[in-house]
């Protein structure tokens, strides 16, 4: 299953050079069955990232570019009146599909935005009185642009907190961008990508996530984190049970990628920045800074029992 996991790093890392470590990042959230957000500037490969990753894992994918005229019904699906049945059929939206790629999922509005909570943490969908489950396995993998720029609305902290991990790509080093400005155009080579591996073995992959082990010092280790976040003065809210459990499940599916049957704390210092980055507000005029800086203030603050 590793080879398998090291096949999707290597033809993904093709297509956006130079950030491993943000890709095993993304295939870690989605093997420990949680949505992704990827947030930064436009034109860092943001959306090709996602479309990589769902053509690699061999998952259908259907991309929904958020506008600020976009309606629920737009994503939900809509039923239309048939005259041959006398009858409303229900004709379903894109969200019907393994891998959804919200595309700067912050310039629609918040009605439109919220459409996507149901599904997100139900799979499933309830649309004209009718639920209707999702296909298995369900991704949601979001853009979006920083807060600050022009049309955008921000995620309400109900929307963030549905977000497993959330990651930053950044500028590339000198020696990728180089690659890339001598190489061929990247978009081009989206089409040329074939699945690593099928639904059905990224489902084993999950089952086998969970079964890593996590000793009771890890445990103890993890819950001293969130505690420490809900008592410090430092933070406007602390972690929430929701949080711990994504904290352990990315840990889990992070030390298993590293080929070991057992969680270290070093694997969960190394996914708490993508965890609790979008999660936590500083007391600072109630801003939120880097995600980075929170982990690390939390990190250092909490020793390693």
């Amino acid at each position: 299953m590793n080879q398998q996991l090291d096949s999707v790093v290597r033809q993904v890392g093709e297509i956006i050079l130079g950030k491993e470590r943000q890709i095993r990042l993304a295939i870690a959230c989605l093997v420990a069955r949680g949505h992704l957000l990827i947030e930064d500037i436009p034109g860092v490969g943001k959306t090709m990232l996602a479309h990589a990753l769902a053509t690699t894992l061999g998952l259908q994918f259907q991309r929904i570019q958020f506008t600020s005229d976009l309606l629920p019904a737009d994503i939900l699906g809509v039923s239309i009146f048939d005259r041959e049945s006398s009858a409303f059929r229900f004709h379903p939206g894109p969200i019907f599909a393994q891998v959804i790629l919200a595309d700067e999922v912050n310039r629609a509005t918040p009605k439109t935005q919220s459409a996507l909570l149901e599904a997100m943490e139900e799979h499933q969908v309830t649309a004209e009185g009718e639920t209707r489950p999702l296909p298995e396995p369900f991704f949601v993998i979001a853009t979006q642009n920083p807060s600050h720029q022009i049309g955008t609305f921000p995620l309400p902290e109900s929307q963030l907190d549905r977000f497993l991990m959330r990651i930053e790509l950044g500028y590339p080093d000198a020696g990728a961008e180089r690659a890339l400005l001598q190489g061929v155009d990247r978009r081009e080579l989206l089409p040329q990508l074939a699945p690593c591996m099928q639904p059905a073995d990224l489902v084993a992959l999950q089952h086998t996530a969970r079964e890593v082990h996590a000793s009771g010092a890890l445990l103890d280790y993890l819950q001293a984190l969130v505690d420490y976040s809900r008592k410090s003065p430092d933070y406007v809210n602390g972690l929430s049970p929701r949080a711990a459990l994504a904290l352990l499940n990315v840990a889990r599916a992070w030390a298993m990628m590293d080929n070991r049957k057992q969680v270290l704390p070093e694997d969960v210092q190394a996914i708490v920045p993508g965890v609790v980055g979008h999660r936590l507000y500083v007391t600072r005029d109630n801003m939120r800074i880097n995600g980075a800086d929170v982990a690390e203030q939390l990190i250092e603050a909490v020793p390693i029992p």
